[in-house]
This record gives structure tokens, C-alpha cells and sequence, in this order.
């Protein structure tokens, strides 16, 4: 088993920056790649940004191009996901997931293993 546990969710005002940081342990060894999922009120969880583990390709949803970076430190089994010019629209639970199969890397039933979750507030 995997466990996923996600941190660095907050208040921000508009424009503000925050960094999520996951940190996965047990059979990590088993993961090929990490990404991350958010989740708005009454809306459908949705692609946010993955990383592979050998080649460290990344996947971006065009929601987050240009303003998210998504990183990992492999030493940690840490993946991190750089937020900037942060909007309201922005405003979700974050969730951290990993996959044992290299795939599209963007639908939620490719990943094996889920946080919790942290929330991010965007305000106005």
C-alpha cells in the first residue's frame, strides 16, 4: 500500500502564490508517477498537473499552464506543485494521486492511490 499525505493548502488573496507539497510512503517503489487533482464545490474532480517518476515528464491541464509547476524530489518521494498568480477560480480541495501505470496521466481512474486532500481559498 501507498499513502498520499498533502500540505500547504491556505487562504491566498488573488494574485498570491502557494506551494503543495505530497509526501508519499510505503510501497513507493511500486509508483511510476504522481499528480495532482482538485476539487470545487458541486464540480467534478479535475487534472491539475503529473510528473513521472524516471523521466520527469510533466502534464499540465491549460488551466494551469504558464502558472503551476509541478516538481518532485524523488530522495523525499515528495512531489510539489508550485501555484502563482493564483485566481478565485482556483478555489478547491486539492488532491495528491499516484499511478502504477503510465497512461493518459489526466482521468481519475488511472490513479491507484489518493489523499485526504488540502484546501486552497483564492479570495477576491
Amino acid at each position: 500500500q501507498v499513502q498520499l499525505v498533502e500540505s500547504g493548502g491556505g487562504l491566498v488573496q488573488g494574485g498570491g502564490s502557494l506551494r503543495l507539497s505530497c509526501a508519499a510512503s510505503g510501497r513507493t517503489f511500486s509508483l511510476v508517477a504522481m499528480g495532482w487533482f482538485r476539487q470545487a464545490p458541486g464540480k467534478e474532480r479535475e487534472f491539475v498537473a503529473a510528473i513521472t517518476r524516471n523521466y520527469y515528464s510533466t502534464y499540465y491541464a491549460d488551466s494551469a499552464k504558464g502558472r503551476f509547476t509541478i516538481s518532485r524530489d524523488n530522495a523525499k518521494n515528495t512531489v510539489y506543485l508550485q501555484m502563482n498568480s493564483l485566481k478565485p477560480e482556483d478555489t478547491a480541495v486539492y488532491y495528491c494521486a499516484a499511478t502504477k501505470a503510465i497512461s493518459t496521466m489526466r482521468r481519475t481512474y488511472e490513479y491507484d492511490y489518493w489523499g485526504q486532500g488540502t484546501q486552497v481559498t483564492v479570495s477576491s
